[in-house]
């Protein structure tokens, strides 16, 4: 019978089911269960591992830089506003309004690492998040634009409802590159919310897309349902080098150089 169980078991996919019930059974059994609360724990626990499956699978699909949690984020770095900003995002009702994440500031700043700790969060939530560097994605793009199957990536894009594009204008690039960039940004248009890191401000913004139409237009889409992060801190990066450094130097005994007197 245990063996006919274990099969349908497997059939319907339940495999925490299958793993647990025996023993679930004999502990129900001496503390004198119903067979209802019997049955509940074992499909809670169902229940619990497929969404814990599932948040893993998202993990892996997202291709966020998984070491870069809000736990290792330093928050008091922040200012206060930014800080409060962060707090509300991370009920993620701003994915349910469509509405564009856009983080600017300096190189060092600390922009990845808070929107890939903020993607992560989102995807704990249940969430789908796609994170791909600008110049990664605008590549992917152009390739899908030359074997005809443009149309078939964005529709790929479309399902996760967050894509996190990391460094915008960080690197030079051509005309046709920002053309299939600014097709995206079109095609999710309160459709599906962007993430987005630059070190650039919106005044500068030509250079990356080459026209001052394409620009303004760009610009409009994004900001128009948008919350807009504004890191204006030190390095991050430089501040741990330095911390570093000056560790090194504390733990470093005093050289004392000893010799004959004359």
């Amino acid at each position: 019978m245990n063996q006919t169980l274990a099969n349908y078991l497997r059939q319907l996919r339940l495999p925490s089911f299958r793993n647990h019930y025996e023993a679930d059974a004999r502990r129900a059994e001496k503390e004198t269960h119903s067979y209802e609360q019997y049955l509940l724990e074992l499909a809670s626990r169902e229940c619990q591992t497929r969404q814990t499956n599932r948040i893993q699978t998202r993990l892996r699909q997202s291709r966020l830089p998984l070491e870069k949690t809000l736990d290792s984020f330093k928050m008091k770095r922040l200012p206060t506003k930014v800080a409060r900003q962060v707090r509300s995002l991370l009920d993620g009702s701003f994915i349910d309004r469509k509405e564009n994440l856009l983080a600017f500031g300096k190189p060092g700043s600390g922009k990845t690492h808070l929107l890939a700790g903020i993607g992560q969060a989102l995807i704990q939530q249940g969430r789908s998040v796609y994170f791909r560097s600008c110049s990664l994605l605008v590549q992917e793009l152009l390739i899908a634009k030359r074997d005809l199957k443009l149309s078939r990536y964005l529709k790929r894009l479309a399902r996760f409802e967050a894509i996190v594009i990391d460094d915008i204008g960080y690197v030079e690039q051509s005309r046709e590159e920002m053309e299939v960039l600014f097709t995206l940004l079109a095609e999710r248009y309160e459709r599906g919310s962007v993430l987005l890191t630059s070190n650039l401000p919106f005044s500068k913004w030509e250079s990356i897309f080459k026209d001052p139409m394409t620009t303004a237009a760009a610009i409009d889409r994004l900001v128009h349902h948008s919350v807009i992060l504004e890191l204006n801190i030190k390095s991050f990066r430089l501040e741990e080098a330095l911390q570093a450094n000056q560790e090194k130097q504390e733990s470093q005994p005093d050289q004392h150089t000893f010799g004959k007197e004359d």
